[in-house]
């Protein structure tokens, strides 16, 4: 097999791996998940709001869970990490879901909508945007966008600093899709830049005063080339 398949196979099976556990783990809060290999298999992170359903009970669920992962994905000897997210209101698929289920509960779309941003917002974020489409008044499709704060659209910044969730509502009128885009507390834009004191700075790095020492007075000398003169016989007059 080519080294382009096998890239192409398995981030296939990644994604479907994604799918699974959002559906398996749904009542815990699926925040996200992560795959590395490592010599002794299979470290699966798995990131969710309530631990505790994961696990189960003397850890049965997560037994389970894993035997299902080595079964249906066969992944060598998975170890699955469980990690409880520290603020549920900065996790984009947490939020993606918790407004899926909102809308399906019957929430208006614009409630909802701009309740989440503003629950994102004062949990300190730095800016939002969601966007929710699908049959939202009538039997047309249509899009709605709920932004606030600042939030980077391509560059470095947001792959750094853009956390991206998206969930699906289904309803009676069709399917609603829902994506949640969040730029985190810390981001730090390329624009923000620091002012720093002068002594402040030599103290934070002391090789700066080399770089700002003034040049020493060098004195040039000049060499003029010697003037031709001419000697001129003086008349002798009596």
């Amino acid at each position: 097999m080519a080294s382009e398949r096998k890239f192409v196979a398995e981030n296939v099976r990644r994604v479907l791996l994604k799918e699974y556990l959002m559906k398996t783990v749904d009542r815990a809060g699926f925040g996200g998940v992560d795959v590395q290999r490592t010599p002794m298999g299979t470290r699966v992170t798995l990131v969710t709001e309530r631990p505790g359903i994961v696990i189960g009970r003397r850890g049965a669920a997560i037994k389970s869970l894993t035997k299902a992962i080595e079964d249906n994905f066969k992944y060598d000897n998975p170890q699955i990490e469980v990690q409880e997210v520290e603020n549920p209101n900065l996790n984009a698929q947490i939020m993606a879901e918790k407004l899926a289920f909102a809308l399906e509960r019957g929430w208006h779309f614009r409630r909802a909508g701009h309740s989440t941003v503003r629950r994102i917002m004062e949990a300190g974020a730095r800016g939002c945007l969601i966007v929710i489409s699908g049959k939202l008044t009538g039997e047309r499709h249509r899009t709605e966008k709920f932004k606030d704060g600042y939030i980077k659209y391509c560059g470095e910044p947001r792959e750094l600093f853009v956390d991206t969730g998206f969930a699906v509502a289904k309803l009676k009128p069709g399917v609603i899709g829902v994506k949640v885009e969040i730029m985190h507390p810390e981001a730090r834009l390329p624009a923000e830049i620091d002012v720093m004191d002068m002594d402040a700075a030599l103290q934070a790095n002391p090789d700066l005063a080399d770089l700002l020492r003034k040049p020493e007075e060098t004195s040039v000398i000049v060499e003029h080339p010697a003037e031709e003169t001419s000697v001129k016989d003086e008349e002798v007059t009596d």
